[in-house]
């Protein structure tokens, strides 16, 4: 694999030249509206002209420079050409002060167009607009009155909500005994799984990322307030393992023989919930702070949507290993999100909601990240690079599953079963609580 010089890319602007209709069409059924195309091209137009008429007056003044010396050597006047080269400068200041200005501008609209939703994506506003696709599982029928996992994990003394509130503040929590026990169970079983079983390599990665890595993958410039930054540093938390994964090969050449790649990685998350005021803000579902086992692939473009029903399946056998009903849904255009090309939904059973939660992402980015983060590859030794498609899900979200845990196998005298795949991360516990 080669380095490259960095360069940033979003949406193809040949692409949007040629597919204004498509690209307005993404921003439509997405609910985009932050980019005007007709503008964009106008300004892409303007330093296409600009750039060819810079680049004349430089040749211009490189003629003309040549002349001025000719005549100084000549010993004859030159300051008719001399005044014609101060003419000639200010032009070429001029047009490079308005190519500069025409550059960023283009490049803050390309960064703000969503990414071109796949011909499968059905089409809606909403959350109300998905499709179930699958469920799994049989959701459990209690013959007591059950409690929401705050309730219990407070009662069974391994959440404590109140001591987070103290030492951090709300959306945070503190995990206890066998709270903290079953979480470090559940990272190790997914990544054990992942990797030996899946074929993932694993992957632990800083989580503390520049700017451009939050470029990279789509998180800046549009959700830079859900994001946590570190003053005077530029230095982002990272949101999920995605980032600093999906950024590893930024600004490199891969050759055809190293893909697909495919990497398992535990991190913490962390994420302001800049817009999810007063939503969720009991227990472990909507927090600050979370731990989550992430899957990403690098591929070439002819075999990415395979890699996304992969993906899919893997994160559905943890659910299944672990005995959580839950079900498969397919994001429509207005829910999927701003960079994915195609997205699944895995949503557990949670009885406290009565109603299944999020618990999983799977996502097709197409080539959209990897042109933000300037990855290609090289199909044939001498052919010309291409960009890879890159993919991510959770596999899974490790607070959320064991607050899905604790719901789902609670038992009338206040214990929780522990599933069985966890035990042996346990040293063979079977019940919390007994």
């Amino acid at each position: 694999m080669q380095s490259v010089e960095r360069v940033i890319h979003m949406l193809d602007m040949q692409f949007v030249r040629e597919n204004p209709d498509e690209v307005k069409r993404a921003i439509d059924v997405k609910g985009e509206h932050g980019v005007d195309v007709d503008e964009l091209l106008k300004w892409d137009e303007d330093w296409r002209g600009d750039l060819h008429q810079l680049e004349s007056m430089r040749a211009r003044r490189n003629r003309t420079s040549k002349e001025i010396g000719e005549k100084k050597r000549a010993g004859e006047d030159a300051a008719e050409l001399i005044e014609k080269m101060r003419s000639v400068n200010e032009e070429i200041d001029r047009l490079e002060k308005r190519v500069r200005q025409l550059e960023k501008s283009i490049e803050s609209a390309m960064l703000r167009l969503p990414n071109t939703p796949h011909h499968t994506v059905p089409v809606g506003e909403d959350e109300d607009d998905n499709q179930v696709a699958d469920k799994w599982g049989d959701i459990p029928r209690f013959s007591f009155d059950a409690s929401p996992h705050w309730e219990l994990g407070r009662e069974l003394g391994i959440m404590d909500f109140e001591r987070a509130a103290k030492i951090a503040g709300s959306r945070f929590s503190v995990l206890c005994a066998e709270g903290a026990q079953l979480e470090r169970a559940l990272i190790n079983f997914m990544l054990d799984l992942h990797i030996r079983e899946h074929g993932y390599t694993e992957v632990l990665p800083p989580y503390l990322v520049n700017r451009n890595s939050m470029i990279g993958t789509g998180q800046l410039p549009k959700f830079e307030e859900d994001a946590f930054l570190v003053n005077d540093y530029d230095y982002f938390l990272i949101p999920t393992a995605e980032v600093p994964v999906t950024n590893l090969y930024r600004d490199e050449i891969l050759d055809s023989d190293d893909l697909p790649m495919k990497f398992a990685s535990y991190t913490a998350c962390f994420r302001a919930e800049a817009g999810s005021a007063g939503r969720d803000t009991r227990g472990l579902i909507r927090q600050h702070q979370f731990n989550k086992v992430e899957l990403v692939h690098y591929t070439e473009p002819g075999s990415s949507y395979e890699a996304l029903e992969e993906i899919r399946q893997h994160a559905e056998v943890v659910l299944q290993r672990l005995g959580i009903p839950y079900r498969v849904t397919v994001m429509c255009t207005g829910d999927m999100g701003f960079a994915q090309s195609k997205k699944y939904d895995l949503e557990i059973w949670m009885p406290s909601y009565e109603d299944y939660v999020e618990i999983s992402s799977v996502s097709n980015y197409e080539s959209f990240q990897a042109r933000r983060a300037n990855i290609r590859y090289r199909p044939e030794p001498e052919s010309k690079t291409e960009f890879i498609h890159t993919l991510n899900g959770s596999g899974v979200a490790i607070g959320r599953c064991l607050a899905a845990i604790i719901e789902n196998f609670q038992n009338e005298d206040g214990t929780v079963t522990v599933p069985e795949c966890l035990r042996p991360y346990m040293a063979g516990m079977k019940l919390i609580g007994g």
